[in-house]
């Protein structure tokens, strides 16, 4: 369990799905729809829902490329953590949003897979949370014309090497929304 004892309680993070940065995005629409369908799961379970929001000179604070993709609706009770940086945690209010919640253990979607995920869940993890990555609902865009792999290899090597993390009085798994089972 998490070295966050007295944490008990678990939250979706949907970071960065944006219109900028999913809009080119490997299998866009069936990531958006499966975080969709993760949301819906989590509410009805009354599992908080946080909502991580990039901004940065390319993505510029209240433009249309910035804000969320309209398949996905933000309730004004769920919070919004507005970032940076790519760790969700640098800088921001998450840490309070989730002590606030008693949460100290976070099911992550979202987008870039090579950027905000990966800074995300290894930002929690080494800030004691336990941290599971749906496989299949994150995402990321083609970066290979600057050398980096395709990204079906990006996500799947993600995917990979994230189910094996592991770290004193913490957790790190995979699993497709499907198996995501948030407590009632």
């Amino acid at each position: 369990m998490a070295t966050l004892s007295d944490r008990p309680a678990t939250a979706l993070v949907v970071i960065d799905v944006q219109n900028g940065v999913v809009a080119g995005a490997h299998r866009r629409d069936e990531v958006v729809a499966t975080i969709a369908g993760l949301v819906e799961q989590a509410r009805e379970s009354g599992t908080p829902v946080v909502w991580v929001q990039h901004s940065s000179d390319d993505l510029q604070q209240g433009s249309g490329d910035w804000e969320y993709v309209p398949e996905l609706a933000r309730r004004d009770s769920e919070p919004l953590v507005h970032k940076r940086f790519g760790d969700s945690f640098e800088d921001t209010e998450l840490e309070t949003v989730l002590a606030d919640a008693a949460v100290g253990r976070l099911v992550v979607t979202g987008a870039q897979t090579d950027a905000c995920i990966r800074s995300t869940i290894h930002g929690a993890f080494a800030r004691g949370y336990d941290v599971t990555l749906v496989g299949d609902a994150h995402t990321t865009e083609d970066l290979t014309a600057w050398g980096a792999p395709a990204p079906e290899q990006v996500i799947a090597h993600t995917n990979l090497y994230w189910q094996h993390q592991s770290a004193p009085g913490r957790t790190a798994a995979v699993l497709q929304a499907a198996e995501v089972a948030f407590a009632g």
